[in-house]
């Protein structure tokens, strides 16, 4: 075999460490970012994050923009390119104020100057209560014995969130220890007792029982209330499928009397157990834009509250000034990640803010008039506008958010298909949507509309449209069918 060396010429591309950092960012959403930027803090000890409002000016490395700062920039003051932006790449229902005082997350403040340090309940956060806790509380108050007490207690522990119980009384029976001897009666006998307590309907096994256990604790002398427990426990299904001809068949009456059960019917509690449930902090959205109309012109922001404040910590980094040995490799390498953070996260706002404004631009009429005027729009239009690659407006569409007078939306609502219309132009699924929205909110209950007679009154206004289009179009808005919507 002949050795030899050639010489080739090629072309790759390398994602250096920073650039992976900036897209890695730039899709993280504000509480992914939080959670980023804390274990950044706690790894490197040059990073720290400026507490209060003025600490955002005392190094030149730190970055916290303007509270309103806007978009459009004079030419001199215009962004840096694309290519060096980024890579293109409620309450409870017992009603009784003893429960009021769970529901809060509040601090509160007792006594005096007087009180004693025993006596001091300054600065105590209530607990929430929980749809077990409250269970527990009325099992203890029943004139019970130790053993049925302690059949309910194994029972409160088998209902679900919604206050249903999942598993059968032979199968919690079968779980217990064998040498107890429980007996499957002794289980419904406890059960019996779980379902006299608050709230109403539960410990129930099934949606029907639910509903029956709820028109049962109702005053006697409430109307109807005899025919609406036969429809519960006997023609649930009718009633959600609208039939009413044969309800009123089998219960012999007539409409007013139908509509009167119907009514007593819906405004029961289906979950009883949903009022216990607590809504913790991770389920609410932090938005990134607000959107403002100033002087006429609609304006994107930033939402100081979601901007870290970085800086670099200025102890090391006078260690470093002092000390540029062999030694400080490992604070001058911290001291680069630390820069490259907060160069980072000012790219991925300033990013954000421009796709935000772009998107303002375009939708103005959207915020004057609503859904119905939103134009068509998709990703690569902005991408063109601003330099940027369409993948990297995708991910800054995506997980961000909006908060606008009409509401908080994700920028990636804003985009969207379009539909033809007669006179050559184009609508956005996003304004049939909303067509669809106000057609059946405006339509005869007693006679709703049909996804044919919405595709031909869409047609009558110029927009073409399928049939089947209109109920996916409908489903997606969790409308039902027009034989679901009718009433009496």
């Amino acid at each position: 075999m002949k050795q030899s060396l050639q010489l080739k010429f090629s072309q790759n591309l390398a994602l250096t460490p920073q650039l992976q950092q900036s897209i890695k960012l730039l899709q993280l959403s504000s509480q992914e970012l939080n959670q980023e930027l804390e274990s950044l803090l706690q790894a490197n000890p040059l990073l720290e994050r400026i507490d209060g409002p003025d600490g955002a000016t005392e190094i030149s490395e730190s970055y916290s923009p303007a509270p309103d700062a806007a978009v459009s920039a004079p030419a001199s003051e215009a962004p840096a390119p694309a290519s060096e932006e980024l890579p293109r790449i409620d309450e409870f229902g017992g009603g009784d104020d003893y429960y009021e005082s769970f529901q809060g997350g509040s601090r509160w403040e007792e006594g005096g100057a007087n009180s004693e340090d025993d006596n001091d309940f300054s600065f105590q956060e209530a607990a929430n209560l929980t749809l077990r806790e409250h269970l527990l509380s009325q099992i203890k108050l029943l004139p019970l014995s130790e053993r049925d007490q302690t059949l309910a207690m194994v029972l409160v522990d088998a209902i679900n969130d919604d206050g249903y119980l999942e598993q059968s009384l032979e199968e919690l029976a079968e779980l217990l220890p064998e040498e107890l001897e429980i007996d499957p009666l002794e289980l419904e006998t406890a059960l019996k007792h779980i379902q006299n307590l608050d709230p109403p309907g539960i410990g129930a096994r099934n949606l029907a029982e639910c509903l029956t256990l709820q028109l049962r604790a109702l005053p006697a002398e409430t109307p109807f209330v005899e025919l609406a427990i036969k429809v519960a426990e006997q023609h649930l299904p009718l009633l959600a499928s609208r039939d009413y001809t044969r309800l009123r068949k089998l219960l012999h009456c007539d409409d007013d009397v139908l509509k009167s059960v119907q009514q007593l019917v819906t405004q029961l509690n289906p979950r009883p157990g949903g009022e216990f449930s607590h809504i913790t902090s991770d389920h609410y959205i932090q938005h990134e834009i607000v959107v403002k109309k100033i002087k006429g012109i609609w304006v994107a922001s930033l939402n100081d509250e979601v901007v870290p404040k970085l800086r670099i910590n200025q102890l090391y980094a006078g260690i470093l000034k002092r000390n540029r040995d062999s030694s400080s490799q490992y604070l001058m390498s911290q001291m680069q990640e630390a820069k490259w953070m907060i160069k980072n996260i000012q790219q991925r706002f300033s990013t954000i803010l421009r796709v935000s404004q772009a998107i303002v631009d375009r939708q103005r009429n959207f915020f004057e008039h609503g859904e119905v005027a939103m134009r068509p729009l998709v990703l690569r239009e902005i991408a063109d506008e601003l330099g940027l690659h369409e993948s990297t407006v995708s991910r800054v569409t995506t997980r961000k958010y909006m908060l606008t007078p009409r509401g908080v939306y994700e920028l990636k609502y804003f985009f969207g298909s379009h539909v033809a219309t007669e006179s050559g132009g184009a609508c956005s699924a996003t304004a049939i949507r909303a067509l669809i929205k106000q057609m059946v909110s405006e339509e005869n209950p007693k006679k709703p509309l049909s996804d044919n007679q919405i595709t031909d009154i869409l047609s009558k206004q110029g927009i073409v449209v399928a049939r089947r289009t209109i109920a996916k179009y409908r489903e997606s808005l969790q409308i039902p069918a027009a034989n679901q919507r009718k009433s009496l």
